[in-house]
C-alpha cells in the first residue's frame, strides 16, 4: 500500500530533510564500512605476508623423516589454512586447530575454487565448504609445487556487521530526532505564513459583492528579507488596493442610490401632475376628437407605468439605504390567500393551487413590503407563463424558518439568465416591447424585501419546473 505524499508545505519541508540526512546517513554509512573492510582486508594480506608461508612450506615436506612428520604450526595464528598443490592437484590441506595441525577433506568444488587461485602472492578471497570464506595467497614451492596459505575472513565481516549495526541503531534515533526537531523548527519558522494564510481567509470569507466592507488591517512585522515576510507585505499591498477599490465603489453606489432616490422622488409630482391633466382631459363633457382622446388614454396609460416604475425605484432606494422596515406580527397564510386570489382575478387562464398547513403561519415583519414580494413571484409566474400553465404556492414552516415556494410547470428560465434574476432591469426577452408593464424591478425588489427581513431568495429552474423559494426566520 504506497503512502500519500505529504501535501503541507510543513510536511513536505520536513520530509525533505528527513530525506535528505537519510541520504547522507546512508552514504556515511556505506563509505565507513567499505573503508573498515578494506582496511582489515589489508591487515589481513600483511599478516598473510608475514607469516612468510611457514605452516604451507611445512606441507611441501611432509616426505621427510623429520620429528613426527607435522608440519610446523609455530607461530601461525589459529584457522590458518594451508594447502600444497602438485601440478595442478591439492597434495594436502590442513588447518591450524589449538595450535597442532588439522588436515581437512576437501570437496570437488574446493579443490577447483584452490587450482584457480592466481600464483601472485597477493591476497584473494575463496571460500571452502568445511571452513567458510579465507583470504588467502599462492606462492611457487621448492619442488614447483604451489603453496597457499590462508587466514579466514569471519573476523573481518564480524567487525564490519557490528560496525553497521551500531550505524543502523545511531542513524535511526538521529533521523527521529531530527525528524521530531525538524517539525518543530519548521512550524516556528512558518508561522509567519500562518498569519498571512489566516488574513487571507478572513478576506475571503468578508462579503465583498456590495455594501460597506470592513477590511481587517495589515500584517505586522513583515520582514521583507524572507520569503515569508516578501509573501506578507505583498499581501498588505493587495489589500490596501482592495480597500480603496471598495472605498471607491461604495461611494459610487452611494451617490448612485442618492441619485435613484432623488430623481424618484422628484419624478412623482410631475408625473402625477401629468397623469392628474390626462384624467381631467379625459372628463371633459364636450366633443373631444378621436385621435386627441387615443392620445390622453395612451398619456394616462403610460403615466400609470411610470408611477409605477417611480414608486419601485423609491422603494429599492430606501432598501438600500437601510431604511427600517415595520416589525409588526403577518400572518403569512391570510397574505398568501390575497395574493393568489388578485392573481387568479388577474391571470384567469392559469391554474393556481395552495399547498398551506392548517394553522396559520406567522412572522415578525412588514406586512404590506411581504404582500408585495409574494405578489411580484405571482405576477412573474403569470406574465412569464403561458395560459393553462400549472401554478402552485406552497408553505411549511421548520423550527427556525418559514418557506414559501411559488413553482410553475412552464418552459424554465434560461441557464444564461439563471445567476442575474433577481438583477435590476433584468427581463427575460431582452428585446421584447416595454408595452406589457414590465419594468425588471419586480424580482429585485422581492430580493431586497426578503433580506431585509433576514432572509434569503433562490431559485431553481429546469424544462418544466421552475420554483422560487422564499426562507424567513419564523
Amino acid at each position: 500500500m504506497r503512502h500519500p505524499a505529504p501535501r503541507t508545505l510543513r510536511g513536505q519541508l520536513t520530509a525533505g530533510l528527513v530525506t535528505l540526512l537519510a541520504v547522507a546517513c546512508l552514504a556515511v554509512g556505506i563509505t565507513t564500512a567499505l573503508a573498515l573492510r578494506g582496511f582489515l582486508m589489508g591487515r589481513l594480506d600483511e599478516q598473510l605476508a608475514a607469516s612468510g608461508g611457514r605452516f604451507a612450506a611445512s606441507l611441501e615436506h611432509e616426505a621427510e623423516p623429520d620429528a613426527d612428520n607435522r608440519p610446523d604450526t609455530r607461530g601461525q595464528a589459529e584457522s590458518t589454512f594451508g594447502a600444497r598443490l602438485l601440478n595442478g592437484t591439492v597434495t594436502r590441506a590442513a588447518v591450524v586447530d589449538d595450535a597442532t595441525d588439522r588436515p581437512l577433506a576437501l570437496t570437488p568444488g574446493d579443490r577447483r575454487a584452490l587450482t584457480g587461485i592466481p600464483v601472485d602472492g597477493k591476497g584473494h578471497s575463496v571460500r571452502l565448504s568445511g571452513l567458510g570464506t579465507y583470504r588467502v595467497t599462492a606462492v611457487q614451492g621448492d619442488d614447483h609445487d604451489i603453496l597457499i596459505t590462508g587466514l579466514p575472513l569471519h573476523p573481518v565481516e564480524e567487525t564490519v556487521h557490528r560496525l553497521e549495526a551500531v550505524e543502523t541503531v545511531v542513524f535511526s534515533a538521529a533521523l527521529v530526532a531530527t525528524g521530531i526537531a525538524g517539525a518543530l523548527w519548521v512550524r516556528i519558522s512558518l508561522r509567519p505564513l500562518q498569519k498571512v494564510t489566516a488574513r487571507a481567509a478572513e478576506v475571503a470569507g468578508l462579503p465583498l459583492a456590495s455594501g460597506e466592507v470592513a477590511m481587517p488591517g495589515p500584517l505586522p512585522d513583515t520582514d521583507p528579507r524572507t520569503e515569508v515576510g516578501q509573501v506578507g507585505t505583498a499581501l498588505n499591498h493587495m489589500l490596501g488596493h482592495i480597500e480603496d477599490a471598495l472605498t471607491r465603489r461604495q461611494a459610487s453606489e452611494e451617490r448612485l442610490r442618492h441619485f435613484a432616490a432623488d430623481a424618484s422622488h422628484e419624478l412623482r409630482t410631475p408625473v402625477a401632475n401629468i397623469r392628474g391633466h390626462a384624467e381631467l382631459a379625459l372628463r371633459h363633457q364636450g366633443p373631444v376628437p378621436t385621435e386627441v382622446r387615443h392620445a390622453l388614454k395612451r398619456i394616462d396609460a403610460e403615466s400609470r407605468r411610470m408611477t409605477h416604475l417611480v414608486d419601485d425605484l423609491l422603494l429599492l432606494a430606501r432598501l438600500d439605504a437601510g431604511r427600517p422596515l415595520e416589525h409588526e406580527p403577518v400572518d403569512l397564510t391570510l397574505l398568501i390567500l390575497n395574493a393568489t386570489d388578485d392573481a387568479r382575478a388577474a391571470g384567469p387562464g392559469h391554474h393556481w393551487f395552495l399547498d398551506l398547513p392548517e394553522e396559520p403561519v406567522t412572522v415578525t415583519g412588514d406586512a404590506h413590503r411581504l404582500q408585495q414580494a409574494i405578489g411580484n413571484l405571482l405576477a412573474n409566474a403569470r406574465t412569464h407563463t403561458p395560459p393553462g400553465t400549472d401554478v402552485t404556492i406552497t408553505l411549511t414552516r421548520a423550527e427556525t424558518e418559514v418557506h414559501v415556494e411559488v413553482s410553475d410547470n412552464g418552459p424554465g428560465i434560461s441557464e444564461e439568465l439563471r445567476p442575474e434574476v433577481f438583477g435590476r432591469f433584468v427581463r427575460a426577452d431582452r428585446a421584447r416591447s416595454r408595452s406589457t408593464g414590465s419594468t425588471g424591478l419586480g424580482l429585485a425588489i422581492v430580493h431586497a424585501v426578503i433580506t431585509a427581513h433576514g432572509g434569503t431568495a433562490t431559485v431553481t429552474s429546469g424544462p418544466g419546473r421552475t420554483t422560487f423559494r422564499l426562507t424567513l426566520p419564523a
